[in-house]
């Protein structure tokens, strides 16, 4: 067991539970530690807190990506299409560099909700009705995914609205057709009536800078592939996590902890990057062009 003097200093991010999960679970069990790690949880606001602002549509304006680029983490996750995003418009741009380092461990849940009274059974009835994500995020890049395989491209429109509450309401009062929630709001939608859709797993990517050295990532994910494992064993233990982000509309039990799903993160292979980047050119503004494999990703943990 190291001692504290021996114990390497890291600073992780988390933004939704549901995504960080096996990080906060990690940091409590003593995982981190027992692999050599003294991580600090950096917390960001997240999309699911209840309290979270709006958040901007430009990338680098939203909280995690300006403590990012002003020193204030080390390392951070986002669903798998954004870390894309993040790291190629960052090497692109007068931005801190962040490399795709791991598939993460989060294969989290999004589902498109209507209100319960709606006249939207199924996702045909949503060609060219504006659904509400936060753009170029999670819930924007798997809309696009979730609804390909029922519609032409051409008739997808999403739009950036508000919180999580605030769209609730807005599809409550017929403001809004549809939405796109990650847990813990998709039971919360259940809770309160909402109609399901359809919804899907997406995964996450961990982005870190060069001053994470290999075998820090590959402690980091040790201790991550750990947590996955005793999250799956007993999601109950860990549900406060995500109905503390509700602010009490959600009770622990009430989270329905059967869509938690975390594995091992993994490398990031040169062909799951090339079927990843070769969808977001598809779509027009998602993503530049002229990017490789070297330039974006540093399987380093695994070297």
């Amino acid at each position: 067991m190291a001692t504290q003097m021996d114990l390497k200093k890291v600073r992780l991010s988390v933004s939704n539970a549901v995504h960080s999960l096996t990080v906060l679970v990690a940091h409590e069990e003593g995982l981190f530690r027992d692999q050599g790690l003294d991580v600090e949880i950096v917390k960001t606001p997240g999309s699911a807190n209840v309290n979270t602002p709006v958040r901007p549509v430009e990338i680098f304006d939203r909280p995690l990506e300006t403590l990012y680029n002003s020193g204030g983490m080390d390392q951070f996750r986002l669903c798998e299409w954004g870390v894309m995003k993040r790291a190629i418009d960052g090497e692109q741009s007068d931005q801190r560099p962040a490399k795709i380092v791991a598939l993460g461990a989060a294969m989290s849940k999004f589902a498109i909700v209507t209100s319960p009274d709606s006249s939207i059974v199924e996702p045909e009835q949503l060609a060219n009705t504006e659904i509400a994500v936060t753009i170029f995020n999670g819930s924007h890049f798997t809309t696009l995914k979730m609804l390909e395989g029922f519609l032409r491209k051409d008739e997808i429109k999403v739009t950036n609205f508000g919180t999580m509450p605030q769209r609730l309401e807005a599809v409550r009062r017929g403001e809004l057709a549809a939405c796109t929630f990650n847990e813990p709001w998709i039971s919360v939608a259940q809770k309160q009536g909402f109609r399901i859709i359809m919804e899907s797993h997406s995964t996450r990517s961990e982005a870190a800078g060069e001053e994470m050295d290999g075998p820090t990532l590959a402690a980091n994910f040790q201790a991550q592939a750990k947590a996955a494992v005793m999250i799956q064993a007993d999601p109950s233990k860990y549900a406060h996590y995500l109905t503390d982000e509700t602010g009490g509309i959600l009770e622990p039990d009430e989270l329905q902890t059967w869509r938690f799903l975390y594995a091992a993160p993994t490398p990031y292979t040169r062909e799951r990057f090339q079927r990843t980047y070769d969808w977001m050119q598809s779509y027009p503004d998602l993503i530049t062009g002229g990017v490789t494999f070297e330039s974006v990703v540093d399987n380093r943990a695994w070297e």
